[in-house]
């Protein structure tokens, strides 16, 4: 899907991410995929925490946390 999103082929995305990707590739995928550059150097578990979410871990259910303050 991502290497349809930015037409080329799927072998072209897994040399481009098995080598050094440009910053200019790395913005072109955060583009298509809708995500902050940002969000393409962290793991899901950090991922969560930014977002306050939580996701079920028997489902796979993503699980909203409403913050106190």
């Amino acid at each position: 899907d991502l290497a349809d999103r930015l037409g080329v082929t799927r072998i072209s995305i897994v040399k481009t991410l098995a080598g050094n990707p440009s910053q200019e590739t790395l913005e072109r995928i955060a583009n298509a995929l809708e995500v902050p550059i940002w969000q393409l150097f962290v793991s899901p578990q950090e991922l969560q925490r930014e977002n306050h979410s939580l996701v079920c871990p028997k489902c796979g259910t993503p699980l909203e946390l409403k913050i106190k303050e």
